[in-house]
């Protein structure tokens, strides 16, 4: 007994110490204010080249129907309407350049929109430039097509595990009332893995398997995309049921947590 008492004496401070420092905010839009996204957060990716994926959608910049902020919430909002060589408008914000973070805690609270055709997404690029995909990695914290109403898929793209070659880690959560109800999406990200959370409660996870940079290439800065799409490869499969638009994501807040 007196050795145990001991031993417990001589290692408290060696767990103490390996206790993970609490998460800290770092960066965070509330969207307490009113009209475009804040410019000194946001940036906008733009065109209607159909993004890698047969994409219907021009995505604009500065154009207060497809991207603004009101009552509290940033609106994404998709429009059937012709611009250039599209049939839809809509938009995609970026933080590149505006928030980079390798690891933490990063929080949306989303209320997604509905319908055939739409394909809303909250997920991350590496800031590499120029940015190689697969390569530089994706993370999807959220995405959701409409013909598929109610799943949320959750995924990592590499180049040794990405959609293209049938070997993405992903997986998919029941989620009720995603179109009708805002719900937190998060993923925790650190050197060894990264969780994907919904409401607070543990839906995925995946672990660096010591591949390397093909397998793991997440220990480098990544920036937050947020968007709809309409059709393309996956959430076209269905078709697009013009009769639905406009749609909108509301987004309450973003929120990125780090352990300093």
């Amino acid at each position: 007994m007196r050795f145990l008492i001991l031993f417990s004496f001589l290692m408290t401070p060696f767990f103490a110490g390996a206790q993970q420092k609490p998460w800290q905010l770092v960066w965070a839009d509330e969207f307490k204010y009113k009209g475009l996204p804040d410019t000194s957060k946001w940036n906008y990716d733009i065109g209607g080249h159909g993004w890698g994926n047969n994409e219907l959608q021009y995505y604009t910049k500065n154009q207060l129907k497809n991207a603004r902020v009101e009552k509290g919430f940033l609106i994404i909002e998709a429009h059937k309407e012709k611009k250039e060589q599209s049939n839809y408008t809509s938009a995609r914000l970026v933080t590149k350049g505006k928030g980079d973070w390798s690891h933490g805690r990063i929080e949306v609270r989303a209320k997604l929109p509905r319908g055939r055709g739409t394909w809303p997404a909250i997920w991350m690029l590496a800031s590499t430039h120029p940015l190689k995909w697969p390569d530089d990695g994706e993370i999807d914290i959220m995405e959701h097509v409409g013909f598929n109403p109610g799943f949320i898929h959750f995924s990592i793209h590499t180049k040794k595990f990405n959609h293209i070659i049938g070997t993405q880690k992903t997986d998919t959560l029941l989620v009720k009332n995603v179109m009708d109800a805002f719900h937190v999406y998060a993923i925790e990200w650190n050197e060894q893995s990264m969780q994907w959370f919904v409401d607070g409660k543990k839906a995925f996870e995946v672990t660096n398997d010591g591949g390397g940079y093909e397998a793991w290439p997440f220990n480098q800065p990544f920036h937050l995309l947020l968007n709809i799409a309409v059709g393309g490869n996956w959430g076209g499969q269905k078709g697009v049921n013009d009769s639905i638009f406009p749609q909108r994501m509301l987004i309450d807040y973003v929120r990125v947590y780090q352990r300093r």
